[in-house]
């Protein structure tokens, strides 16, 4: 099996284990939240994180994955900006309606698309764009509902969106830069995405649900749940910067709408959850969008090893030299006149 073939398996591996493990925290948080009415996301995000870190350390401990330091300035930094996008998001689905919360998550996609073309100088063709556009339009339809705006609504929204996209770059960025692996790197930032939940996450929970986390009523039953939902966030976090440094922010975004299209169908199917002509018609516009993404994006990476591999063989002699060819620049062998 070459390289390009074990980068494939890898890639598919990652999202698969993506779409897996995600789909089953929101199952798991489901039920935490709306049968055993424990609210607290943000406490719990940090818990999630915390859980995290301490299985890479034991995962570091067992010769797992090699650590490997890099600049703590972009670590610290990063962390703590991931850890600040968690909180806006849970802010801005507190102080909008869900269509706009909704509306919030489809514009992450286009920002993310802006500032890579602003500040990384990256091209998306327009068959990769006309995808794109489909799965938003599909995804728009079969989640946005009610669109009611609010000025620190909207404030909240521009900066969630804004600081999840630099942090998903970065996080693709960072892994290239210092070429450290997604563990590593995950290893390294957990504690400082922890920490800034740690200490913001019970304080935001209380302004979003009036409760105190510390107050709540800890039975037997919602213990085993949060032990089950942090033990799935280890599978979450890691596939996240998995999937991140193997593909990239825009194709991240992209398997998210397809874990929205799972969880709305999944809640459909098992739970039965309201549902509507509306929400299977955009299903399938956002699947349209997804598969045809996923064939540009095949097709446009083997457009670029073709032309690689080509000029790499215009580049080496050797290659005209083994084929048969013969040299432009080979020259008749020069005669000495005094030898013959």
């Amino acid at each position: 099996m070459g390289e390009g073939e074990h980068f494939q398996l890898g890639t598919v591996g990652a999202l698969s284990l993506s779409v897996v493990s995600s789909v089953s925290i929101v199952i798991c948080n489901k039920a935490l939240m709306s049968s055993l009415h424990f609210i607290f996301a943000t406490t719990l995000t940090s818990w999630h994180l915390l859980v995290t870190f301490c299985s890479l350390h034991a995962a570091l401990k067992m010769r797992i994955f090699e650590h490997k330091p890099f600049e703590q300035k972009a670590v610290m930094g990063f962390g703590i900006l991931n850890g600040i996008s968690i909180g806006l998001l849970n802010l801005s689905l507190a102080f909008n309606s869900v269509g706009f919360y909704q509306m919030t998550k489809l514009a992450i996609i286009p920002c993310t698309i802006l500032l890579e073309i602003l500040f990384l100088g990256k091209k998306f063709s327009k068959r990769i764009q006309f995808a794109l556009g489909i799965l938003l339009v599909g995804v728009g339809i079969a989640t946005v509902t009610d669109l009611q705006l609010n000025a620190l609504g909207s404030f909240l929204s521009l900066l969630a969106v804004i600081t999840t996209c630099v942090s998903q770059i970065m996080t693709n960025t960072i892994q290239k830069k210092y070429k450290v692996s997604s563990t590593q790197l995950l290893y390294q930032s957990c504690p400082y995405q922890a920490a800034t939940l740690l200490i913001s996450g019970p304080y935001l929970d209380k302004v979003l649900t009036n409760l105190n986390v510390f107050a709540f009523e800890y039975t037997t039953q919602v213990m085993v749940v949060i032990v089950l939902s942090c033990l799935i966030s280890i599978s979450v976090n890691f596939s996240t910067f998995l999937v991140i440094g193997k593909t990239s922010p825009v194709t991240y975004q992209v398997l998210g709408h397809l874990k929205t299209c799972l969880v709305l169908a999944f809640g459909y199917i098992i739970v039965r959850d309201p549902f509507s002509w509306r929400n299977i018609l955009g299903i399938l516009v956002a699947m349209v969008g997804m598969l045809l993404y996923s064939y540009y994006c095949t097709l446009e990476t083997q457009q670029k090893t073709t032309e690689s591999e080509a000029r790499e063989g215009e580049s080496d002699p050797l290659i005209n030299v083994e084929s048969g060819g013969t040299l432009l620049n080979k020259r008749p062998p020069v005669w000495n006149k005094e030898k013959d």
